[in-house]
């Protein structure tokens, strides 16, 4: 490891590595945001320029996870993520910049899970976001574009690869309260848009070779400074794309004494949403698998009344563990009960 990674990954260590429990919440996305800038409601949007990044917030990232096909029915998953972290609410260019970058890539398939990471510090070239045309990039891992419509996607790691093309089929969707998604009771909140609409075709490269892939994807943007309360320590969190042409953003943040707080948007064919509040959709936990020393839970019933949605959500394969830096979950999966269709799924704080 050269000297440059070796500083990033303590810059990004000592941004965002767990402190003792209690203090923050999951990952120190809890803790005090004293000079950075908060979310508030009522968010002007602008584009292509909110596409970009926004270095007076303190955590950022460019989120894109895949359902894939082989020629054969085989189902895989893909993610690909770019976190921006600020070390401290101040504006400098070159080695000054207070900014961290790093990416996060995986590749799923029923019988494996590959993930590996990228790390970066801002202000240098080696990694960064340019709205129009659109370029999120680390080292040589990419996703850009006229615009966001249309993007090619790329990233590899020592077991695997993919070059993809996405193209947008729908509109952007907007979070909680037009974009302005609040993660808890205390007030806590990020803005948070999606594009959920992607239609993805390109190769999967394993270990046993390329594989031509179709499906589809799905972005999501955010961008906050303290969007965790310090008492929650991690969330469940379900993007869910039905059979019906109908979609569902469902969270499950869970604090440390129990309780938990809930938003979810259903996203109709159309691109029309509907927003619900704490409480209205449900994610229980039905089964429990061993996955990295410990129990993580892989199938879910997850409800929303108010849609008729009862359904049971799986892991295409249980033992997609994120061992990084920040370890968590992270997979495709299968939906089947009164909706059916696949996802993703994301599971952090399980220690």
């Amino acid at each position: 490891m050269n000297g440059r990674i070796c500083l990033c990954l303590i810059w990004a260590l000592l941004a965002l590595a767990p402190l003792p429990a209690g203090a923050q919440g999951f990952a120190g996305l809890g803790t005090d945001a004293e000079g950075f800038a908060t979310p508030a409601p009522d968010p002007d949007f602008a584009f292509p320029q909110d596409h970009g990044p926004h270095p007076a917030y303190r955590i950022e990232w460019w989120y894109l996870t895949a359902n894939l096909t082989g020629p054969d029915g085989t189902p895989y998953g893909i993610q690909w993520t770019l976190f921006r972290s600020a070390l401290a609410p101040m504006e400098a260019e070159g080695w000054r910049s207070p900014q961290v970058w790093f990416g996060h890539a995986a590749a799923t398939t029923p019988d494996a899970h590959y993930a590996t990471e990228r790390f970066a510090r801002g202000g240098i070239g080696q990694a960064g976001v340019t709205a129009a045309p659109f370029h999120a990039w680390i080292d040589d891992w990419s996703m850009q574009g006229a615009s966001l419509n249309t993007v090619s996607l790329t990233a590899s790691g020592p077991d695997f690869a993919y070059e993809l093309s996405l193209n947008a089929q729908g509109p952007l969707v907007f979070h909680g309260e037009d974009g302005f998604s609040v993660k808890s009771a205390q007030g806590q909140a990020s803005y948070y848009y999606s594009q959920p609409f992607y239609e993805v075709s390109g190769t999967l490269t394993l270990p046993d070779g390329p594989v031509a892939v179709t499906g589809q994807a799905w972005l999501d943007r955010e961008w906050s400074s303290q969007p965790l309360a310090d008492t929650q320590a991690g969330w469940d969190w379900f993007s869910l794309s039905f059979d019906s042409g109908d979609k569902l953003m469902g969270f499950m943040l869970r604090d440390r004494d129990g309780g938990g707080y809930s938003s979810a948007t259903w996203i109709a064919a159309d691109g029309s949403t509907t927003a619900f509040p704490d409480g209205a959709f449900r994610a229980d936990a039905l089964a429990q698998s061993t996955v990295a020393g410990r129990s993580v839970p892989t199938t879910w019933r997850v409800t929303l009344p108010e849609r008729g949605l009862d359904a049971t959500v799986s892991a295409l394969n249980p033992q997609a563990w994120m061992g990084l830096t920040i370890p968590y979950w992270e997979g495709p999966v299968q939906v089947a009960g009164s909706h059916t269709g696949v996802g993703y799924l994301e599971m952090t704080g399980y220690d």
